[in-house]
């Protein structure tokens, strides 16, 4: 049994209670202009969540990753847009920074990032490479002290927005000695002349996060804007999605508590044939289902979460991770099409956030490992010679 820490749960409610006051009262509109709260975003930061897990040298509080992960379902359970913002940032954004960089780099980006004062973003999805990641076609040669980088990368979060610092990208930077491509990651600052973010995607969901394809022509930056080894940007990434795997579980959890919470009230509200909808069986049967989904969710989440704060083995924290974001983003996918049939009419209707939670929840089951890719993992795990 994985339960949260009186202190975790003392949090979690201070971070309700900011996400109820400061995110929820505007998130129907946010996703309505498909406006990113760079004001709100900042707020975020001086309430400390994007340095979480950040050491106290870079403004951070150097606490666990379960709280991390608490931040963001609660952020979720009103507005995944803000939820995939945090995970986003602190998962793609600081993580690789903070694990793999030089003193220098940490020093010259973490501070801001910690703060939540700017973004980073995290470039390694591609045209024609999205689970085959090795199959990365942006090139980063050095010259005369400096790398430069020719590709394009693709559904990038916190890429272009007005406070978004730097981009890491993967990049090709030579060939191994068994053939196969040399991926090194590369650290590019925002404005550097070549580099470029694309008009933002026209989604269908998450409309109030920042995603943006990227170009980049003839991108000039120093040699050491390497981040960690040359050559050890695949391992490096495979280790980033790892963490990111259950940060994005996360904000499924949040979601589905969402579609139990709106789900159990509107079921005792809404009146048919002389009663509550709630008291008929298929309502709340239905209803029912939600909260085994949350309650299993939960404990996936945070076995997880707790796996990694206690240094568990690689192998072991992998499946894990894996495990909890294959159930937790197919469960919230199945909790907004169940809220939805319990609103029945009003929950094609978007003034109702079901709605908004129904179009959000789709891309969990796609980003950061789909659920094949999941699915693929947990068999290699159990020792199964699966392709």
């Amino acid at each position: 049994m994985f339960e949260l820490s009186e202190e975790h749960r003392e949090f979690r409610q201070s971070v309700r209670d900011f996400a109820e006051a400061e995110i929820a009262p505007h998130a129907a509109e946010w996703d309505r202009k498909h406006y990113f709260p760079v004001e709100v975003v900042q707020k975020m930061g001086r309430l400390g969540l994007f340095g979480l897990t950040a050491p106290e040298e870079y403004g951070g509080a150097g606490g666990d990753f379960t709280s991390l992960c608490v931040a963001i379902e609660e952020i979720s359970r009103v507005d995944q847009s803000m939820g995939i913002t945090l995970e986003a940032a602190v998962g793609l954004g600081i993580n690789p920074i903070l694990t793999y960089g030089t003193d220098e780099q940490k020093a010259t980006w973490l501070p801001d990032l910690v703060a939540g004062e700017k973004l980073a973003g995290f470039g390694l999805t591609e045209p024609e490479s999205g689970s085959d990641a090795g199959a990365t076609k942006t090139r980063a040669v050095l010259d005369g002290g400096e790398w430069v980088i020719d590709g394009s990368k693709q559904f990038i979060t916190n890429s272009g927005s007005s406070i978004t610092s730097c981009v890491t990208v993967t990049a090709r930077t030579g060939e191994r000695p068994d053939g196969k491509p040399e991926i090194s990651t590369i650290i590019v600052p925002a404005g550097t002349p070549g580099f470029v973010a694309e008009a933002a995607y026209d989604k269908l969901g998450w409309h109030a996060s920042d995603t943006h394809p990227l170009s980049l022509s003839g991108v000039r930056v120093p040699e050491s804007n390497l981040l960690g080894r040359r050559g050890k940007g695949f391992a490096q990434f495979l280790a980033t999605l790892d963490d990111g795997r259950v940060a994005i579980a996360a904000v499924a959890l949040g979601c589905i508590r969402a579609c139990l919470e709106l789900s159990v009230q509107y079921a005792g509200e809404r009146q048919t044939f002389g009663g509550p909808i709630g008291r008929k069986q298929g309502v709340a049967f239905q209803i029912a289902d939600l909260k085994v989904m949350a309650d299993a969710a939960e404990l996936l989440v945070y076995r997880a979460a707790a796996l990694k704060d206690a240094g568990a083995s690689v192998a072991d924290f992998k499946q894990a991770a894996s495990v909890a974001k294959l159930y937790a983003t197919e469960s919230a996918v199945t909790a907004t099409r169940i809220a939805t049939q319990v609103f029945g009419g009003y929950g094609f209707m978007e003034e109702y956030p079901v709605t908004r939670f129904y179009r959000d929840a789709k891309i969990l089951e796609i980003g950061e490992g789909t659920s094949e890719v999941q699915r693929m993992l947990i068999a290699r795990s159990l020792g199964l010679p699966v392709e």
